[in-house]
């Protein structure tokens, strides 16, 4: 005799249609063989409540005639989980204990005794109504691209409705999964209703395997609002790329693997215009950008405006901040800051950090007169939160483990191919 577990939690409203046919016979022996004698059509012995209409907040029974016994039970999702459930000590009864799944399909067996030595099996299915609203999930970063970023870039989840209720941001949380390999300790953040970033305690590994998954297609979040389909986003790191841009030094220093690859003379904000310090994640990049000063509130034909194009311009804030190409400003780069913000650098200079550097590398700023970089908004500050912090902005207010639990079948290593 079996109980039901190791199930995943499903709640729906439900009508459903349940179909159960008798096995030809069943297993008695211990070789595994059919004996005859003993096998009898059980379908007359177990009973079901009417399953139209019924509500998935409470208990599936299955019961047997008295005098008989139900020795197992096995409800088992699409996904091939078993439905968690109980029998009762006099094996007459059995309930569910784990939610079913809007819009899904499950397969039910049944074995019961007749009490006088005959056994036998029947199978079924229960199929459970859509979900009268669903919540979805864009998965971030982009799927533009060779899907290699650097060891900065957060996870981001846009839900497509907000989500306020403390229990319903935790059924969020349970129906996303982070798996990397190499593992890491990481935490979600709520940003606001709609938004959740992921990023681990420290920098993700270099060369790292990155797979997360909103997958709880049909589970319930709240009432009446259900997850909507599976979607998945696999990236991976490239080389650990960390770059310092010193404004008191005018200097920028970019390291590779810890390995220093460049010092490059820098020039950054100039007082009211000042850099904003901070570790920031770069965004894009754009091999020519025209930069009009009205897009940081400098009004065309003041004093201080500019319309300029620019050559290798990298970015890291929304707002407007690039390490870019500044031809008209080499004599000043390694000894003043006179940038409307932007750190600048000779054409060449440009050009080699262009190439050097990917979307999710770290740009940290040190030593500006500014003011610090947002942790939300303004591109990803997240990692100027501290960790203390972070984490205390999870709904279920806990880590998460990306290698994954012992029950989780898939294989890591096979998220990408190697880069």
């Amino acid at each position: 005799m079996s109980a039901i577990h190791g199930a995943a939690p499903r709640r729906a409203a439900i009508a459903a249609l349940l179909i159960l046919t008798p096995l030809a016979g069943c297993t008695n022996g211990a070789d595994g063989s059919v004996d005859a004698a003993s096998a009898v059509d059980v379908q007359p012995l177990v009973h079901l409540p009417a399953a139209e209409g019924a509500d998935p907040t409470k208990p599936f029974t299955v019961t047997a005639e008295p005098g008989s016994r139900l020795t197992d039970v096995t409800v088992t999702g699409p996904d091939g989980q078993a439905v968690a459930g109980k029998l009762a000590d006099d094996q007459r009864t059995w309930q569910s204990v784990g939610r079913l799944w809007a819009g899904t399909k499950y397969e039910i067996r049944v074995a019961a005794d007749d009490g006088d030595g005959g056994r036998g099996e029947m199978t079924g299915s229960l199929t459970t109504t859509a979900a009268p609203a669903k919540l979805n999930a864009e998965l971030g970063p982009g799927s533009s691209g060779s899907g290699v970023y650097g060891v900065g870039q957060p996870l981001t989840v846009k839900l497509s409705q907000p989500v306020k209720d403390p229990a319903a941001r935790q059924e969020v949380e349970r129906s996303l999964k982070v798996l990397s390999e190499p593992a890491v300790t990481g935490s979600w953040y709520w940003v606001d209703d709609s938004n959740l970033h992921f990023r681990p305690k420290e920098y993700w590994p270099a060369h790292a395997n990155i797979k997360l998954s909103f997958d709880r297609p049909g589970g319930r979040i709240a009432d009446g609002l259900y997850a909507g389909d599976t979607v998945t986003r696999t990236i991976r790191t490239g080389d650990r790329v960390e770059v310092l841009i010193d404004a008191a030094a005018h200097y920028l220093t970019y390291r590779r693997n810890g390995e220093v690859l460049n010092t490059i003379p820098v020039t950054t904000g100039r007082p009211g215009y000042s850099t904003r310090n901070g570790i920031k994640v770069v965004l894009g990049q754009e091999a020519d950008v025209r930069m009009r000063s009205e897009s940081i509130g400098i009004a065309a034909g003041s004093p201080d405006s500019f319309d300029t194009d620019v050559k290798w311009a990298t970015r890291v804030t929304w707002s407007g901040e690039y390490v870019h190409a500044a031809p008209w400003s080499v004599a000043s780069q390694g000894v003043e800051n006179v940038s409307h913000g932007c750190t600048g650098m000779s054409l060449a200079n440009a050009k080699w950090f262009f190439d050097a550097t990917r979307i999710g590398d770290v740009v940290q700023v040190v030593n500006s007169l500014g003011k610090s970089m947002e942790p939300f908004g303004n591109g990803f500050g997240d990692w100027n939160v501290s960790w203390a912090q972070w984490t205390t902005h999870s709904a279920l207010g806990r880590t998460v483990d990306t290698a994954g639990r012992a029950e989780d079948p898939q294989s890591v290593g096979a998220l990408l191919p190697q880069v």
